[in-house]
């Protein structure tokens, strides 16, 4: 036991938890908590923003682009309120995050007596979003907390905790008595249900591999039992990387949504399954195999034959072991599978050439460890299916939530948390502006991402549907914008201006050979062809979701 603050508590507790990093923005009910972190010098790397959904999304792009547990921490009531934008999205994401809110005067709760950002129950309020929530009442819980909470961070669903702790008792000395980091066994499996499961997949004439975020840790088991298989294996968003966009296994969205139609087995890993199940249905000729550590997501749509709740990587361990057994090895989809690739991109050049075009640059300038952090606008939503990537965790998205403007920020903790690696983010002329204020979080902390904004002066989804659906009458989706160069360069950021996909890769360039963050405007006359024909596909099974 020794004496310490209940902020000091925290912060050693983190730190016995391997966190190096915190983002966070200070206030009142924090005082003793930012002390704390000061006198742990260069052990505590802290970064602040200029708001708090800036740190909550910093934290996400974090979690999201390294495996670890983001941590960020915010004043109570209106400043984690600020922050839920990106707890939400962490939530939807299946990510790591820590949220450590101040709290009022313990003498205070709930009394409504109306102290400084006071709001009642407010874990309770954000229980909808977070995984597992505690206060810290006193000094000497905190290590108990903070070993709960990396538990519940690293086991099962790695989905957000929150806590919180009174200011009284961040600043209350007392006998604290720390507790090391465990790290905890994972759950044996149902080997059963991975014979069941393996016998399925061998007997298939036309197998497929569905991966979402639950399979980032397995890549290299999800490729070996890809190639026994001859499986094609098919991402969208979290899941691109796990097999490399190069091989001739790997299948994008609209390529899969073919290959969905005849595949005859189907081994989902670690996703919703949520967009083939609902837009392209199902039928008793498809038998679809469900591995997932969330044993809710099993069963949320449809019924699978074999539904198999655990760690992706102890079970694929399993499975692969039982499909080795009689050196089983399904002949070459190769040439079928490659003609296949080469068609569907040819139509996705046909029909959305213009954000391709950008897309391409990107690519070709980005070194292959590079990372590619998109965002809800128009070459965002290409990127989905038409951006290469060749590792788990190159491409960050915000998957379902759609939460328009949590790039930048997002893109500045993929940075932090990846100082060795080229980052590029890109933006719409209106996510930009949700968290253009953390230009100075970037140039303070000489983070060098790079940033590309693609200007047209109008929320262009927004619009489009306007134009389509409702005979013209534009409302609210033109844009009144800065000059973007200038604004960056008022920051103390690298400013440059691009008007097509050359002077883009140009702007790239000297981003890259200069050592602070830079933002590149693209100035556009053109209005993007819609991305979603390959998004929106037919129904090509029976209907699941009326």
């Amino acid at each position: 036991m020794t004496k310490m603050t209940g902020a000091v508590a925290i912060i050693k507790s983190l730190k016995l938890n391997g966190v190096d990093t915190v983002f966070g923005l200070p206030g009142g009910q924090l005082d003793h908590l930012f002390d704390a972190m000061y006198h742990e010098g260069d052990d505590i790397r802290l970064i602040h923003s200029r708001h708090e959904q800036g740190v909550a999304y910093m934290a996400y792009g974090y979690a999201k682009s390294t495996g670890k547990v983001g941590v960020y921490t915010v004043v109570p009531g209106p400043g984690l309120l600020n922050s839920t934008g990106a707890l939400c999205t962490a939530w939807g994401n299946y990510s790591p995050v820590l949220c450590i809110s101040g709290q009022i005067a313990s003498t205070g709760i709930g009394k409504g007596y109306g102290d400084l950002h006071e709001i009642d129950d407010q874990l309770g309020m954000i229980s909808n979003i977070t995984k597992w929530q505690s206060p810290i009442n006193h000094p000497s819980d905190a290590p108990e907390v903070i070993a709960e909470s990396f538990k519940q961070l690293t086991t099962g669903c790695p989905q957000p905790v929150a806590i919180e702790m009174p200011m009284d008792m961040m600043g209350l000395e007392t006998e604290v008595g720390l507790i090391p980091a465990v790290v905890h066994d994972k759950k044996p499996v149902d080997r059963d249900l991975i014979e069941s499961a393996v016998s399925i997949l061998k007997h298939a004439k036309k197998p497929m591999i569905v991966v979402g975020s639950g399979a980032l840790e397995c890549s290299e088991l999800v490729l070996e039992i890809a190639k026994r298989l001859q499986a094609p294996v098919m991402a969208c968003r979290s899941g691109k990387g796990i097999v490399s966009s190069e091989h001739y296994l790997s299948a994008n969205f609209p390529m899969g949504h073919r290959l969905w139609g005849e595949a005859d087995a189907v081994l989902a890993i670690g996703t919703r399954l949520h967009w083939p199940l609902v837009m392209w249905g199902t039928d008793d000729e498809q038998k679809i195999i469900r591995v997932d550590i969330d044993a809710k997501q099993i069963t949320r749509i449809t019924v699978p034959e074999v539904g198999i709740v655990g760690d992706s990587g102890v079970v694929l361990d399993v499975m692969k072991q039982l499909i080795e057994q009689d050196n089983h090895q399904a002949t070459s989809r190769e040439a079928e599978l490659t003609e296949l690739k080469s068609a569907v991109d040819a139509e996705i050049r046909e029909k959305v050439g213009p954000q391709m075009a950008y897309l391409d640059v990107i690519r070709e300038e980005l070194p292959r460890d590079g990372i590619f952090v998109d965002e809800v606008t128009q070459t965002g939503f290409v990127s989905w299916y038409g951006f290469p990537v060749y590792k788990p965790r190159q491409h960050i998205s915000a998957g379902y939530q759609g939460t328009l403007g949590y790039g930048y920020a997002t893109a500045l903790g993929v940075m932090a948390g990846n100082m060795d690696k080229r980052v590029i983010q890109i933006s719409g002329d209106g996510g930009f502006m949700f968290n253009v204020q953390e230009l100075s979080t970037a140039v303070q902390y000489k983070l060098p991402l790079v940033t590309i904004v693609f200007n047209d002066g109008r929320f262009t989804n927004v619009q489009r549907q306007q134009k389509e659906w409702f005979d013209g009458r534009i409302i609210c989706s033109d844009l009144h914008n800065p000059d973007f160069v200038k604004l960056a360069e008022s920051f103390g950021a690298a400013g440059y201006l691009a008007t097509d996909p050359e002077s883009m890769r140009t702007a790239i360039q000297k981003a890259f050979a200069q050592d602070g963050p830079a933002i590149i405007e693209v100035k556009l006359n053109e209005f993007f062809p819609a991305p979603w024909p390959f998004l929106m596909m037919p129904q090509n099974r029976k209907e699941v979701c009326k």
